[in-house]
């Protein structure tokens, strides 16, 4: 059977500018979702809804315009994983800033992938067991009671958002097209989105403002930011690709303080210090323990 052709490696510097923009798009999900919930009207359960729904009209539209068609991918269990990242998320964020919710993503979803791959047989080296300590110390000291505490309940949410996210990430390795699979799971989860909207009905409150920054959410942050991130992992190593989403908390830190003007304490500024420099030196330490000594420096690009 003749196999598909595989698509082309990405020039270098294309790849760089568009990981810098996937990066970006990646980070305004936190701000867009906390400025919706912090200053307009919208309710938890509308702005997921808006935002799958958005996101998964924007990728559909994608897949048509790169296949001439549309397509269906992915499967239930991962709609439900993508589903329980997009409901805690904005839950969560009714009570968190853009950066600590952010951080407590991030840590989530990168403990969530080293527990799999400890489950799986993989081994930690000392300086990866340092790295996970530094990180976890960083999570306890970010979480410990006091006036710049982050509230337990948005926490506990967000490091569920995370999980959930995390899951939905390794289930989709190799699972084919990226944005079609992408694009079905988005479409399943919608349904799941609207089913809570209904059962909440009730308490729903949907703002102009807060509606704008959902679909901005779901059709671009999400949606285009996907694809383009997709595309930039063509110029990209596994390493590379990980290292490169420790910028997303800095960078949604950043926005939280010049666009949302969020406070940046000096307890959140040491947690991130220790998160992210623990997970970086366990992607370091990962990269020397696996490369083979036949490797070459590197990876050439045609």
């Amino acid at each position: 059977m003749e196999q598909p052709a595989q698509p082309p490696v990405l020039p270098r510097p294309r790849a760089i500018g568009l990981t810098v923009l996937a990066m970006a798009c990646f980070a305004a999900n936190s701000l867009l979702c906390r400025q919706a919930l912090r200053r307009t009207g919208i309710d938890e359960a509308s702005f997921t809804l808006i935002r799958i729904l958005s996101g998964a009209i924007t990728l559909s539209l994608i897949v048509r315009l790169r296949r001439g068609r549309f397509g269906i991918g992915g499967d239930w269990g991962s709609a439900i994983a993508l589903f329980a990242y997009a409901a805690c998320f904005s839950f969560a964020y009714r009570h968190l800033t853009a950066a600590t919710g952010a951080l407590l993503l991030f840590f989530a979803v990168q403990s969530t992938m080293i527990g799999f791959g400890l489950r799986a047989g993989e081994r930690l080296r000392l300086p990866q067991i340092a790295g996970l300590t530094l990180a976890a110390g960083g999570l306890l000291g970010l979480l410990q009671p006091g006036l710049t505490a982050p509230p337990l309940a948005g926490a506990i949410l967000m490091l569920i958002a995370g999980a959930s996210w995390g899951v939905y990430s390794l289930r989709g390795r190799g699972a084919g097209d990226p944005i079609k699979v992408t694009a079905g799971n988005f479409l399943r989860a919608a349904l799941l989105a609207l089913a809570m909207s209904l059962v909440r009905a009730p308490l729903t409150s949907v703002a102009p403002m807060g509606v704008i920054y959902a679909v901005g959410s779901g059709a671009l942050a999400s949606g285009v930011g996907y694809a383009i991130w997709y595309t930039a992992l063509r110029g990209l190593n596994a390493i590379e690709a990980a290292t490169v989403q420790l910028s997303v908390p800095v960078l949604a830190a950043c926005g939280g303080v010049l666009w949302l003007q969020e406070p940046l304490t000096g307890r959140l500024f040491l947690a991130s210090l220790a998160i992210l420099g623990g997970v970086a030196v366990v992607m370091r330490t990962h990269r020397m323990i696996t490369k083979r000594p036949q490797d070459p420096p590197c990876a050439q690009r045609e």
